[in-house]
């Protein structure tokens, strides 16, 4: 008996550990452990999702990390005659995620490789964006939701998904104080401290005189 609770006490502490290292050193969930985006996403369902985002026909809209499509597909179908392009680091989950589109007949989606620190769009490209359980992978989230703003419209939508079971979850107060840092403004919050959407606004460009 003793011999276990050692057992389940290291095993703690160890699976404590890790979540901490990788708190500190964020990067995207490898291909190889794909299984884990793959599973239900109590609080951020892809139907919350939809009533946040509000996709419309014929929309342009961007998704990064989409890892392997667990949003894309539910977002795509609603888009018509519009467009979802999805941008992710890694290119396994981007073929990963273009195959299920082919095999379920989706033909809206293009795929692009990149960091999104860094994103290859003009700016104004898109009505709207959103990342779940993504941008505590990425190490300048700042600089991630300043190319957001630029690469939306204005008066377009950037919706951020966040859940604790997350080792590298982005709090709502952090968010928030880092959209605005980026320019972004809050419209509204669906979901609690534990797993919510938030979405925010890209400004309007300023009348000129």
């Amino acid at each position: 008996m003793r011999k276990r609770r050692a057992a389940i006490l290291a095993a703690g502490v160890g699976l404590g550990a890790g979540a901490a290292w990788w708190r500190r050193n964020p990067s995207p969930i490898p291909y190889w452990q794909r299984l884990f985006v793959e599973l239900p996403h109590p609080g951020i369902t892809r139907a919350r999702l939809i009533e946040i985002l509000e996709p419309g026909a014929g929309e342009r809209l961007l998704e990064i990390g989409p890892g392997t499509g667990y949003y894309s597909m539910s977002v795509a179908e609603r888009l018509g005659r519009g467009r979802l392009e999805i941008f992710d680091i890694q290119q396994e989950m981007l073929d990963h995620v273009m195959g299920v589109a082919r095999k379920r007949g989706v033909e809206n989606i293009v795929a692009w490789q990149g960091d999104a620190r860094e994103l290859l769009f003009e700016a104004n490209r898109f009505d709207g964006a959103y990342l779940t359980v993504v941008l505590g992978e990425i190490p300048d989230q700042e600089a991630a939701l300043r190319e957001l703003a630029r690469v939306v419209k204005p008066g377009g939508r950037v919706v951020v998904g966040e859940i604790v079971a997350d080792p590298h979850m982005v709090t709502f107060d952090v968010l928030r104080s880092r959209a605005q840092a980026a320019g972004l403004e809050l419209e509204r919050r669906v979901g609690g401290r534990l797993a919510y959407f938030a979405r925010f606004r890209v400004p309007e460009a300023p009348a000129r005189r």
